[in-house]
């Protein structure tokens, strides 16, 4: 579930041009990268949107950013559905000045509602009963520390996996073929 939120985003921009797609095939791992909605009104709408593309059987889900929201919402929601969790750069939630900048551009306020993850309470979060992994970025007001730390901490058994900037800044090139032998890991 690639990243955005309200903005111009895709799963091209976000894993297929940055070779995250490209890295994992190449070690024989199906991929299956849907688009996000450009424009939810919830949370929800967005899991109705993306389940129905999902295999049925249980898959490991990958979250980028705020599509880590989403990613989450569906293991908690759906958790026959996720056999495996990645929280991958995950969006920080709560910050008020970068909330004001999202309903300006148009994000409904509820989109922006969660503790640690928008569209997520800490105890749905705790609930989770899967594997669970967790890639930190840079430090950047977007995708702090304290927001890894928080998730690893409130999720049982969660291991950090090696750190590397989001796939659509231009400096995670040289990162595609770890990031995925990470996830493959």
């Amino acid at each position: 579930m690639h990243g955005g939120l309200w903005e111009d985003m895709d799963a091209e921009r976000f894993w297929v041009r940055p070779g995250v797609v490209a890295a994992l095939a190449a070690r024989g791992v199906p991929v299956l990268a849907p688009d996000r909605r450009r424009h939810p009104r919830s949370w929800a709408e967005e899991v109705a949107h993306l389940l129905p593309l999902l295999p049925d059987e249980p898959v490991t889900l990958v979250g980028g950013s705020n599509g880590c929201s989403v990613a989450a919402r569906i293991a908690v929601d759906h958790p026959e559905r996720v056999g495996r969790l990645v929280l991958a750069w995950p969006a920080t939630a709560g910050d008020s000045e970068l909330d004001t900048l999202s309903v300006a551009a148009g994000a409904p306020p509820e989109l922006l509602a969660g503790e640690t993850l928008r569209g997520l309470s800490d105890a749905e979060l705790a609930g989770l009963r899967l594997p669970v992994a967790v890639l930190p970025g840079p430090e950047n007001r977007y995708h702090r520390r304290s927001t890894v730390d928080t998730l690893l901490a409130l999720l049982a058994g969660a291991v950090e996996l090696p750190p590397s900037p989001e796939p659509p800044r231009p400096e995670f090139a040289p990162y595609a073929d770890s990031v995925a032998a990470s996830l493959v890991g």
